[in-house]
């Protein structure tokens, strides 16, 4: 059980960084929510803007309590 654990944090580690590098890369805004939602549609999940702004601050909010845990 403790191997799935360990899998898990990694493969949330993996998300969590990929959105970190991705939110703060240094592009548009705009342009990086539509290479989110392009590479979303690849893979037939649809969002709205309203749900890909929520998405955005999921991440976002999601970093944010990464990075105090990690003080």
């Amino acid at each position: 059980m403790k191997a799935v654990n360990y899998f898990m944090a990694f493969l949330s580690g993996i998300v969590i960084g990929s959105a970190a590098g991705l939110l703060l890369a240094p592009e548009k805004g705009s342009d990086t929510r539509e290479r989110i939602a392009e590479a979303l549609r690849k893979r037939g999940i649809r969002l709205d803007r309203k749900e890909m702004d929520e998405l955005v601050e999921d991440i976002t909010e999601e970093l944010a309590n990464a990075s105090k845990i990690d003080e």
